[in-house]
């Protein structure tokens, strides 16, 4: 079933659409739909639980690449991005930078993207005051759109380069921010992920040294403040010109295209640049000293 299809189902019948998603998931695989809503529910707890662990005890990566990132950003007073989305990217930093110290995180949809929906959703919890609870039902009505996406292309860096990974975060993240704080916005619903998805279409996978750091720690902030840019455009009343499905459609078309350098391969893109090489070959070359 179409996402497109599930607002609809929704609209037309008065039902929640999160109700609508559980259901679906039941047909799926034959789950009681209560345990996909419990499900979400304790996965926004465990990425509440990841960034509390994060701030508690915060570690460089393996590399010493990444680390400190989100600490600058809060020690920051913003200039030009409100509250709201600013604590998004802090916390987006925070999550991705836990993943990269080897942290438990929940992989929303990949480890590699993890820290965009937690970003948004804890974001909204702590400067908005929304309930686990609504963000739980928010978290499923964004994976009913993950799995499309999954489903019509991939959610995979290696099979469709970053715009699977970071893009599907992104477009999760937007309709979970619209359906936590207006859930009957259906056209709203409809066309944030789409916007999201557009606007990350064709970004390549490039990781130096094949580790999830650099570019990927920052590309998950930058998937923050793009999601609530989509939600704020959606509800605005301004519309996506390709359908959501047709979107992730085109996302597929060009992962197949993509070549292999820029499929997490660490061979194209940012990581063959001169300084990504040198970086690649300090750290090697420390690690052959301990050993």
């Amino acid at each position: 079933m179409k996402f497109e299809d599930l607002v609809k189902t929704a609209r037309d019948s008065k039902t929640p659409l999160h109700k609508v998603v559980s259901n679906w998931y039941m047909m799926n695989t034959g789950n009681d739909p209560k345990f996909a809503e419990d499900t979400a529910k304790e996965l926004v707890g465990e990425m509440m639980n990841s960034y509390r662990s994060r701030l508690e005890k915060p570690e460089k990566s393996l590399t010493g690449w990444v680390g400190d990132n989100d600490e600058k950003a809060r020690n920051h007073s913003p200039e030009f991005l409100s509250s709201l989305v600013y604590s998004g990217v802090g916390i987006a930093l925070s999550t991705s930078e836990h993943n990269a110290s080897m942290g438990k995180i929940v992989a929303c949809p990949t480890a590699g993207a993890c820290g965009v929906v937690p970003g948004a959703l804890l974001s909204l919890h702590i400067n908005r005051n929304i309930d686990l609870e609504t963000l739980g039902n928010a978290l499923l009505v964004s994976g009913a759109v993950g799995e499309r996406i999954r489903k019509k292309a991939s959610i995979s860096g290696a099979v469709s380069g970053c715009q699977a990974e970071i893009g599907t975060a992104t477009a999760m993240a937007s309709v979970a921010i619209v359906y936590a704080t207006h859930p009957e916005e259906y056209t709203a619903l409809e066309n944030a992920p789409a916007l999201a998805l557009k606007s990350l279409m064709g970004l390549v996978c490039d990781p130096v040294g094949g580790f999830v750091e650099i570019p990927c720690v920052k590309r998950n902030a930058f998937g923050v403040s793009i999601a609530f840019t989509a939600a704020e455009l959606a509800l605005a009343g301004i519309k996506s010109a390709i359908p959501f499905e047709e979107v992730a459609d085109s996302l597929g078309r060009v992962g197949r295209r993509l070549p292999e350098e820029l499929k997490e391969t660490a061979r194209g893109g940012i990581a063959i640049t001169p300084t990504a090489k040198k970086m690649v070959a300090d750290f090697l070359g420390g690690v052959d000293k301990k050993v």
